[in-house]
């Protein structure tokens, strides 16, 4: 039975990593199924419409031999400002994008947590709701929500945030995952420290697993991946830039980055392999806690040959040679999707996704066995580690490997978001723009949910030893006279 999984992609950034993710899907998918069959591994994304009888009727899967007529998202798309809307409309994936799962506005949120989550979101609960609705009754086995947003900006943040509440309420059996990017120290959004920790004081609170994604981090793994192209290419620079051609737009490669992540965790559900991984696997094997959901990500390769006539020299020269290097490579700092060492913190749950018909059982098992003495395991949990396999490697390589670790070092990344929340806060700057739609207790009670939960990671950062038990020594016939 195909297992369904519903994108909401919501405001600028949710909608441009969104929009490259649907463009890699549709690349990988066509490079398997070269028949054009609408299969199941199509249905987990894509919905088979005829579109030559009014209303447009959608199409069973069957027995997985029926012709490709129209292929839609299975989305919906929200943002307050409708200019990366009509964007990705007049795109090659306009046709890809179902128009009746839109919501939008003309004016934004203005970079205001609070304009969007409590002013945007209750304004379109029920547009937005009956487009989730709409969605889900068109599938089969509905199995997760995946929410692409940033914590940054307003929308992503604020109306990102109300709609995993929305959906913890309406949709209480569906897992909810969320690829959340995180703004850089750098961050030109003045209030973004206030949006990101107030959103993610909301993720704590209702969402079942979040995908942490930096910008910085996705900034610097861009950077060495070009300066290898360009090393590889004889310093020409033949391979350098974004890689593939004037035509990709400067956030593309990250965009690249992030989308393959979705990929890589999803193969598992669309295509078959030796041995498979639900998506409700990695909740139930990598969430030991409900607050403590978020989940450090790392891949090999990291990302996708631009095009297929862009794999020459220089792009092949970056792939991966051995199973053995990606293995390596994903527990390496260079390949986090966020700045953090988790070599040097404490695993609590580790799932390791291998994709290729070279990855056997024995293989991962024996780098497992490899690798795990290096690895700081919290006691309880020493062969904490879930495996799987996907028989279809990444598109471009001869396999791939993606890594996701519930680790303490995420605690490092929630005391930065807390530091420069503070810088802005003790002053109460800004906070006059949020006091129109919340009241001031509302960052207190973020920060609280945000110092708990880093506490808790803390915690656990020395739990690699059982604690001393304290045992009574026998005394025998101590006791009697002599």
């Amino acid at each position: 039975m195909p297992r369904e999984l519903v994108t909401i992609q919501v405001g600028q950034c949710g909608n441009q990593v969104g929009c490259r993710f649907w463009e890699l899907a549709l690349r990988e998918h066509a490079a398997y199924n070269t028949k054009g069959v609408y299969d199941e591994a199509l249905s987990s994304f894509f919905r088979n419409v005829d579109t030559r009888v009014e209303p447009p009727r959608n199409l069973p899967v069957g027995d997985g031999r029926g012709p490709i007529r129209t292929l839609k998202a299975r989305s919906v798309i929200v943002d307050m400002e409708c200019g990366v809307i009509n964007e990705m409309l007049k795109g090659p994936l306009g046709e890809v994008l179902d128009t009746r799962q839109l919501v939008s506005d003309v004016s934004g949120a203005g970079n205001n947590w609070a304009h969007g989550h409590h002013m945007y979101g209750p304004q379109y609960h029920d547009a937005i709701l009956d487009k989730i609705r709409l969605t889900t009754e068109d599938c089969d086995s509905l199995q997760s929500f995946m929410l692409l947003h940033s914590l940054g900006g307003g929308t992503g943040s604020g109306v990102g945030t109300y709609i995993v509440q929305m959906l913890a309420d309406e949709f209480p059996n569906v897992f909810r995952f969320t690829g959340s990017v995180f703004p850089s120290e750098e961050d030109d959004v003045v209030t973004s420290p206030y949006n990101a920790l107030l959103a993610l004081g909301q993720l704590v609170e209702h969402a079942d697993c979040v995908l942490p994604i930096e910008n910085q981090s996705l900034i610097e793994i861009v950077n060495r991946t070009e300066a290898a192209r360009e090393k590889a290419a004889g310093g020409s620079g033949a391979g350098g830039g974004s890689g593939g051609g004037g035509n990709r737009k400067p956030f593309d490669s990250m965009n690249s980055v992030a989308a393959s992540l979705l990929l890589h965790m999803t193969a598992s559900v669309r295509f078959e392999g030796p041995l498979n991984v639900d998506l409700n696997d990695i909740t139930m094997n990598l969430v030991p806690y409900p607050r403590m959901h978020f989940l450090l990500s790392a891949m090999s390769p990291l990302e996708p040959p631009p095009r297929e006539k862009d794999v020459g020299r220089q792009v092949l020269a970056l792939q991966p040679r051995t199973l053995d290097q990606v293995f390596g490579e994903v527990f390496s700092r260079e390949h986090q999707l966020i700045r953090a060492d988790p070599r040097n913190a404490t695993y609590l749950a580790c799932g390791l996704i291998a994709r290729g018909p070279a990855a056997t059982i024995s293989d991962i098992n024996r780098n497992v066995a490899r690798l795990r003495p290096q690895l700081r395991m919290v006691h309880w949990n020493s062969e904490g580690f879930k495996l799987g396999i996907c028989s279809t490697p990444p598109v471009g390589s001869p396999f791939g490997l993606l890594c996701l670790a519930n680790n303490t070092a995420i605690a490092s990344t929630f005391t930065t978001m807390r530091e420069r929340f503070d810088k802005l806060y003790r002053r109460r700057f800004y906070t006059h723009h949020y006091e129109q739609f919340m009241e001031l207790s509302g960052f207190e009670s973020a920060l609280e949910v945000v110092g708990d939960l880093t506490g808790q990671y803390l915690q656990l950062e020395g739990a690699t030893r059982p604690p001393a038990i304290t045992r009574l020594r026998p005394r025998g016939l101590s006791f009697l006279p002599l």
